[in-house]
């Protein structure tokens, strides 16, 4: 179904927001908000604490500490192939939500439209109504697993299109973009006056041996594209918000005049620490097989419950139909598992703009594995 959306939402608590303090309220495991319930790598912290023991505890340049966008840009050529310029073309940002805020901030103007695939990320319809943009929402289905039906993506454009948002490994899904949608949206923009932002945050954890089609390994992609990305989902400190945003330089100008007066500069310490870190590259190349040990592993705690499985290929997140088990709504099944089974997850329709409600719930499986058995026992009882 395509619709459109142009209220802004209203200010207020939001399902992810109350599933986690219902967990806390009422002692539930809490599988609701992608967060790990381990620490980061210790060496991370004793870079952190030498670069303010070193005295790094002041401004750094507005696009980020050099050395820390030389190794972003090294990363990126190593994965990808593309290049991209630490002078011109990396900003380093406080997070990658601030990074697809500032890059919807500086690519739309009032009445612009922008092309969202939902279920979505909740922070990209309202970056872009308060830009004046509108938004044109195409709904994806389990019931295909959430592929994108490019022939409706065209009819969607109009001489108004200025942004296409992608996300790959996509939140709340699991699913990832494979070689045929990256030739459709290629033969959709060529020629077009048409920008992409590509929220690939949860590009290291990619599963089966299979690929992460970033933007940056298309020309055709790149020249157009804001690529965000997060050092939290990267090395399990997502309280810290760090990420960055990459775009060919003329793009990156524009995404710099507004990072410059939103937060300016970003955490010091963390950027030399990062930075020092980011030189061995087994520091991201192995996040691949953790997270698919935990993915599999909770896979098969889920397979003996009544609960069906979606397929996983990419992020942390597992998504399950209950069908088998209830014909409630996902956000009344979802408090009722939280509160008399202990275990809290998100219902899926908190990611439609108008709620539509597929009977998904997601589970965040970046836990402990005890963390995990004992959200499977209590599931079984379900």
């Amino acid at each position: 179904m395509i619709h459109i959306t142009s209220k802004l939402p209203q200010t207020g608590t939001t399902i992810f927001t109350v599933m986690s303090a219902l967990a806390t309220q009422v002692g539930a495991i809490n599988l609701s908000q992608g967060f790990p319930d381990y620490d980061c790598p210790p060496e991370l912290i004793r870079l952190v604490e030498k670069a303010m023991r070193d005295g790094h505890n002041q401004y750094t340049p507005m696009a980020g500490l050099m050395p820390l966008r030389e190794e972003i840009s090294i990363k990126t050529e190593k994965l990808y192939g593309g290049y991209y310029n630490p002078d011109t073309e990396i900003t380093v940002t406080a997070g990658g939500t601030q990074a697809i805020f500032t890059a919807i901030c500086c690519a739309i103007q009032p009445n612009d439209e922008v092309i969202v695939f939902e279920p979505a990320y909740d922070s990209y319809a309202p970056a872009i109504k308060v830009m004046g943009g509108v938004v044109k929402s195409l709904e994806l289905s389990p019931d295909d697993n959430y592929a994108i039906p490019w022939d409706m993506v065209r009819r969607l454009i109009t001489n108004k299109t200025r942004l296409i948002i992608l996300n790959t490994p996509h939140n709340p899904t699991a699913t990832i973009l494979q070689q045929n949608d990256i030739d459709e949206l290629c033969a959709i923009v060529k020629n077009q006056d048409i920008l992409i932002l590509s929220d690939e945050v949860y590009e290291h954890l990619i599963y089966d041996g299979q690929t992460h089609h970033s933007m940056a390994r298309y020309e055709e992609l790149r020249k157009r594209s804001f690529i965000a990305v997060s050092f939290g989902k990267l090395f399990h400190t997502t309280g810290w918000k760090m990420g960055y945003c990459m775009a060919p330089a003329h793009l990156m100008a524009e995404f710099r005049k507004v990072h410059q007066f939103l937060v300016f500069s970003v955490n010091s310490p963390m950027q030399y620490a990062i930075a020092e870190y980011l030189k061995d590259e087994n520091t991201y190349n192995g996040l691949a097989a953790f997270f698919q040990q935990k993915r599999d592993h909770f896979r098969q705690g889920m397979a003996q419950t009544r609960f069906e499985l979606l397929p996983c290929a990419g992020s942390y997140f597992q998504s399950v139909k209950y069908h088998n088990i209830s014909d409630e709504k996902d956000t009344d099944i979802a408090l009722r598992i939280t509160k008399e089974f202990g275990v809290a997850s998100i219902p899926t329709s908190a990611f439609y703009s108008r709620g539509t409600d597929h009977h998904v719930l997601r589970f965040c499986f970046a836990k402990k594995q005890e963390t995990l058995d004992k959200a499977v026992d209590k599931l079984m009882k379900v």
